[in-house]
């Protein structure tokens, strides 16, 4: 009689290197590679941005007088001065978008524009 004998193959298990090395060159050129869509968006800003200027419409211009502001001032007491007949509120809202105002508070001295119908 003859015995035949299995022996399990030897297997090695071998793990690729999935880690990815990256030469000098190799980081300079991703980056580049990256930094292209805001450099095309930066030149396309640059470029197509100025042709509403170039359009050769006149553009309207806000024609004003100025007061400066004394000491205890407030928005109201010179919206009231300038425009006794107008609502108050309206003019201190069109007095705050001329001059860029915030919650800022008035300082003495200081020069606001006013919209140039309300100045006499």
């Amino acid at each position: 009689m003859s015995t035949i004998s299995i022996a399990a193959p030897a297997v090695r298990i071998v793990r690729p290197s999935t880690r990815l090395r990256l030469t000098v060159r190799g980081r300079r050129v991703l980056l580049g590679l990256a930094a292209l869509p805001l450099a095309a968006g930066i030149a396309f800003a640059a470029l197509g941005g100025g042709a509403a200027v170039a359009s050769g419409e006149s553009v309207p211009t806000a024609s004003f007088e100025t007061v400066t502001v004394m000491p205890g001032d407030t928005l109201w007491s010179i919206a009231e001065s300038v425009a006794p007949n107008a609502d108050p509120r309206s003019v201190i809202h069109q007095i705050e978008s001329l001059n860029a105002l915030g919650a800022s508070s008035l300082q003495v001295g200081q020069e606001l524009a006013i919209p140039s119908e309300y100045v006499d």
